[in-house]
């Protein structure tokens, strides 16, 4: 007899199980045989089935030096971990994402990024599925961070781009990370430059960042990225909305999508619209003019143009040293959000500071304190303790 089953009542299991085959629901078939695909039970388990689910091996902690090796050596899971990892808020784990960044980040930096944003219904994924398999077919090992967004409940990812690119994520040679979003502004996860550099150094040399694209500021995708894409469909109303948010102002091309059936002529009438347009706008990247194409990542027209353009940028500003100096700025842009990021943590992790922004907010509610002169309260006490006066 097994160790679980010394205090069970064979007698007692025989009863159970004759009162599970006799319940029976207005719904449940007239026969039970195994011609049926399901069987209805009283507490909802199968014949046979235990009723004590234990639970599985927890999973568990790696070392530094195996996330190190499992993202070196291009190990998938060990790479969504890591990951992970670097997204968490728990302090425990700021450490230890800080020594495997600092091991990985020799090993990262070869590859392009490609910041990919557009109108909700624009094609995102679809197009990002296209051109990623195309990317794949000629060699290249691509990597999807598609920020996801987030549940107004948990703040976790709806995990939208998984389903959506459904072969690009079987593809052996993909690597698809949706993060939610979080309320970030312009979409993109606070992690997501450390995310780049995982991907560099697990050997993807495609990295394609993907926004909400809900108009806000994607200055912050143009701040990590070496080319970025504006992706547009025609008969959406306004055109030019593109233009309105300053959108267009920071993109390196647009790319008219949906180009298919019917809607090809009023594609092209609206890539003439965005090149009329674009004339009166000073480029973003410095001797790189912004194009502007027309394709259908349905039937993959006009991908392989795209994909030559963005390889000729590269091989240009790489000879004007464009390309370079943009990564150092992007490094010392990650220089400062890193500082705020850290800020921001301490200020509201100190404890004093919480307590007293607790009190603050029950006087707000209450309408006996202004926001503003909360908000100054909290700031004075702030720097009080950074800079006492003296004799204090």
């Amino acid at each position: 007899m097994r160790e679980t089953d010394k205090d069970q009542d064979p007698e007692k299991d025989q009863e159970e199980v004759e009162g599970e085959r006799s319940y029976r629901p207005d719904w449940a078939p007239p026969e039970d045989h195994d011609a049926f695909a399901v069987k209805v039970v009283r507490s909802g388990h199968p014949e046979g089935m235990k009723k004590e689910i234990t639970k599985g091996p927890r999973r568990k902690n790696l070392s530094v030096d195996e996330y190190v090796t499992g993202v070196l050596k291009g190990n998938r899971p060990i790479l969504a971990r890591t990951i992970t990892l670097i997204e968490s808020q728990a302090p425990r784990h700021r450490e230890v994402a800080a020594r495997v960044l600092h091991r990985l980040l020799p090993h990262a930096g070869k590859s392009l990024r490609i910041g990919i944003s557009g109108v909700p219904g624009a094609g995102k994924s679809t197009f990002i599925e296209t051109f990623g398999l195309q990317l794949i077919q000629n060699g290249h090992r691509v990597a999807v961070l598609a920020v996801d967004p987030s549940s107004s409940v948990t703040k976790g990812s709806i995990l939208g781009d998984k389903t959506r690119m459904e072969k690009l994520s079987r593809d052996d040679h993909a690597f698809i990370r949706p993060s939610p979003s979080g309320g970030t502004l312009g979409g993109v996860a606070s992690k997501t430059r450390e995310s780049i550099t995982v991907c560099e150094a697990a050997g993807y040399d495609v990295i394609l960042v993907e926004t909400v694209g809900v108009g806000q500021s994607e200055i912050t995708v143009r701040s990590m990225v070496d080319f970025f894409l504006l992706l547009q469909i025609s008969g959406a109303g306004d055109e030019l909305q593109g233009i309105k948010k300053g959108v267009i102002e920071i993109a390196d091309a647009v790319v008219i999508n949906k180009a298919d059936g019917d809607n090809v002529q009023k594609a092209e009438m609206t890539r003439n619209q965005f090149e009329t347009a674009i004339h009166y706008l000073k480029p973003v990247t410095r001797g790189w003019n912004c194009r502007v194409l027309t394709c259908s990542a349905l039937t993959g027209s006009g991908i392989p143009d795209i994909r030559r353009m963005i390889w000729d940028f590269k091989e240009q500003t790489t000879q004007t040293g464009i390309f370079q100096q943009r990564r150092k700025e992007q490094a010392v842009n990650w220089f400062f959000s890193m500082i705020d990021e850290r800020m921001r943590a301490w200020f509201y992790d100190h404890p004093e500071i919480r307590d007293n922004i607790n009190t603050l907010k029950e006087k707000i509610t209450s309408g006996t304190l202004l926001p503003t002169t909360g908000a100054e309260q909290v700031m004075e006490g702030f720097l009080e303790k950074i800079f006492p006066k003296k004799g204090e």
